[in-house]
C-alpha cells in the first residue's frame, strides 16, 4: 500500500514497519539516527510560542441564550513561520453543553513579522461574569513530528446579562398605560388622579367629569381629563434569600422575580416614573439609584447580572429598614419575595406595619405550576396524597395572600411565565386607580 505525507516520510528516513511510527524520543534514539535528528530539526524549526503576542478583542457583554463572540490576535515577531493548534479555554458554563471541544481550539498560521485573528464563539449557560482561563498553543515543526507547547494568560470577562424574556409584553402594556395618559383615542379618556386638560363633552362621558365654569364661559360643555401621577418613586426590592433558591421549572425563582422586575421598570420609566433598585438577604447585594429613565434599564440588568440566591435567611427586619432608609418619601415598594407561611409570619409580618403605613407595598410571588398539577391528581394512592399535599400547600399561600391584604398590601402571585405581566397589570391597575 503507497504511503503519503509524514507517515511516507518517516517510513523513508528510518525504513521501519509502519505501525512503529510513533515512538518515543528514546526509543527513536535507539532504533534509528536520521529520523531522531528529523525530529530534531523538526522541533528546532518550530516557532516559539513564548515570544508570541496575544490581546482580545470583542464582546463584553451578551444576554442570557446569545452568542458572543471573542477575537484573540496573534502576532508573530519572530523569524520562523507559526504551525499551531491553540486552545481558548474559558469556563465549562460559557459553551453548550458538547460543544467546548470544537468552540474553544483552532488551527492556526502566521508568518513571521505578521499576525492573525481567530474568534471563539461563546454560549452561556448561565447568567453572571465568565472570565477568561490560560490559551494554550502548540507549536509544530514543518514536518509536524514534534511541537513546543506554551500557555499565556490574555485577561477578558464577558458579563452575561438576564434574558429579559418578558419584554414581549411590554408594547402591550404600552398601549394601556397611553390610554390612562390619555394620548389614545378612546371613549372613556383620563383615568387618573392629575388635572390634564379639558375637551368638549361626547355622549358617554362622566357627567361628573364636565366643569360647569368651563362651560359657562364657552357656551359648550366642557369636561375635565385627568392623567396618572408622574414623577413616583418606584422601589423594586428583590429577596436574594433562602426562598429565592427554589426552583421553578427549569430556573431558580430569583431568575422568574428579576424578569419581572425589568418589565415594570420598563413600563415605570416609560410612564414618567422613577425606579430604584435594591437586591437584599441579609446585606445589600445590589443596588441601583437615581438614574434617569433612560439608563435605569441598562444599570437595573448590569446589576441583576451577577446576582445568585443565598442560602440564607432574610432578615426581614434590617430589609425593611434600608427600605425605608432608601425611599425617604412615599413610594411604591415592589417586593418579590416567596408567599411561604414561615418567612412571612415570622420575619416580615411583624415589621410590615412600618412600611405600609409609609409606602403603598405591592409583593409578587414566584408560584409553582406543578403544584396546581399536583393538586387535581386522582387515580391511585400515590396520586391522592400528592394531592392533599399539594392542596394543603396552596391553602397556606392563599391564608398568607389574605394576611398580607388585610395590612393593605397588594399582593400578585403567578407561575414563572405569569408573574411579569400580573405585576405589570397590577402596577397599571394601582396607576389608574391613582394610589401610587
Amino acid at each position: 500500500m503507497a504511503l503519503t505525507g509524514r507517515a511516507a516520510l518517516l517510513a523513508a528516513l528510518g525504513s521501519i514497519p509502519v505501525g512503529l511510527l510513533e515512538p518515543s524520543w528514546t526509543g527513536l534514539l535507539a532504533v534509528n539516527g536520521p529520523l531522531a535528528l528529523a525530529c530534531a530539526c523538526d522541533y528546532a524549526l518550530a516557532a516559539p510560542v513564548r515570544t508570541l503576542r496575544l490581546a482580545r478583542s470583542g464582546d463584553t457583554n451578551v444576554r442570557l441564550g446569545e452568542a458572543a463572540e471573542v477575537h484573540l490576535t496573534v502576532t508573530n515577531p519572530g523569524t520562523r513561520p507559526l504551525r499551531a493548534r491553540l486552545r481558548d479555554a474559558w469556563p465549562p458554563s460559557s459553551w453548550l453543553p458538547g460543544t467546548e471541544t470544537d468552540a474553544s481550539r483552532h488551527a492556526l498560521r502566521v508568518p513571521p513579522g505578521e499576525r492573525r485573528r481567530i474568534t471563539t464563539r461563546l454560549r452561556p449557560t448561565r447568567r453572571g461574569d465568565r472570565r477568561a482561563a490560560r490559551v494554550t498553543i502548540r507549536s509544530y515543526g514543518p514536518l509536524g513530528l514534534l511541537a513546543r507547547q506554551g500557555s499565556h494568560d490574555v485577561p477578558w470577562t464577558v458579563r452575561v446579562l438576564p434574558p429579559f424574556t418578558s419584554r414581549k409584553h411590554l408594547p402591550s402594556r404600552l398601549a394601556r398605560l397611553r390610554e390612562l395618559d390619555g394620548r389614545t383615542s378612546v371613549l372613556t379618556r383620563g383615568e387618573g388622579t392629575e388635572f390634564d386638560s379639558l375637551r368638549d363633552y361626547v355622549p358617554g362621558d362622566d357627567t361628573r367629569s364636565i366643569d360647569w365654569r368651563a362651560t359657562a364661559r364657552q357656551n359648550k360643555v366642557a369636561v375635565r381629563t385627568w392623567r396618572p401621577e408622574r414623577d413616583r418613586h418606584i422601589l423594586i426590592c428583590l429577596d436574594t434569600g433562602r426562598t429565592s433558591a427554589g426552583r421553578v421549572g427549569d430556573a431558580p425563582r430569583l431568575d422568574a422575580a428579576m424578569d419581572a422586575a425589568l418589565l415594570l421598570a420598563a413600563l415605570a420609566s416609560r410612564a414618567g416614573d422613577r425606579v430604584d433598585l435594591l437586591a437584599y438577604d441579609r446585606r445589600t447585594r445590589a443596588q441601583v439609584q437615581g438614574r434617569s429613565a433612560g439608563d435605569v434599564l441598562p444599570a437595573l440588568v448590569n446589576a441583576m447580572a451577577t446576582l445568585e440566591p443565598e442560602l440564607v435567611e432574610t432578615d426581614a427586619r434590617s430589609m425593611v429598614s434600608t427600605i425605608l432608609a432608601g425611599a425617604p418619601r412615599r413610594s411604591l415598594v415592589v417586593l418579590l419575595t416567596g408567599l411561604d407561611a414561615a418567612p412571612i409570619e415570622e420575619g416580615l409580618l411583624p415589621v410590615l406595619p412600618q412600611l405600609s403605613r409609609r409606602h403603598t407595598v405591592l409583593v409578587a410571588s414566584v408560584a409553582d405550576p406543578e403544584v396546581d398539577r399536583m393538586a387535581e391528581a386522582r387515580g391511585t394512592v400515590d396520586a391522592v396524597y400528592e394531592s392533599a399535599a399539594a392542596t394543603q400547600s396552596r391553602s397556606q399561600r392563599h391564608r398568607t395572600a389574605d394576611q398580607l391584604a388585610r395590612h393593605g398590601v397588594t399582593v400578585v402571585d403567578a407561575a414563572p411565565g405569569d408573574l411579569a405581566p400580573a405585576l405589570a397589570d397590577a402596577y397599571l391597575a394601582l396607576k389608574a386607580a391613582g394610589r401610587l
